[in-house]
């Protein structure tokens, strides 16, 4: 008798606790050279054109805004989008807060140091004109742009 008086509460409770886990990422684009690729934000007409609303390149979207907390071009944003190669592998967050471990803007950190082998700003890794993971390949695919 406990069970069944007490069954809704812990099916709700249970409705709760799985719900974060089905919560998936926002896709922003890729982070790319290429003008021609559709997904690219170096495309000024496609899907993530400066005049999506939705886009990083959009200073009055969310995500674009220097006063937001997930934008990427706020310097004190902690939930800035994250960046992903081809692989799935994390390449840090796209951000321009200079202090953050993860910040691509971070001259010192494992993702933005223009030594570090992880780094987007490395001219000879991650960021080689060469790559096709590379943001500076104007003909590669590059990385993946992701948020909450």
């Amino acid at each position: 008798m406990f069970f069944v008086q007490r069954a809704p509460m812990l099916l709700l409770l249970l409705l709760l606790l799985l719900l974060p886990l089905s919560a998936s990422a926002k896709d922003f684009g890729e982070l790319s050279a290429n003008p021609c690729q559709q997904n690219s934000t170096a495309n000024p007409l496609g899907v993530r054109s400066p005049f999506a609303p939705d886009a990083i390149n959009n200073p009055y979207s969310p995500y674009g805004s220097p006063l937001t907390n997930q934008s990427a071009t706020n310097p004190f944003a902690t939930d800035a989008p994250r960046l992903y190669d081809q692989q799935g592998n994390y390449r840090g967050k796209l951000s321009a807060h200079h202090y953050d471990l993860d910040s691509t803007s971070n001259p010192y950190g494992q993702y933005g140091s223009p030594y570090s082998p992880d780094s987007i700003n490395n001219l000879y890794g991650t960021a080689s004109p060469y790559s096709s993971d590379s943001p500076t390949d104007p003909y590669g695919r590059s990385l993946r742009i992701e948020g909450q």
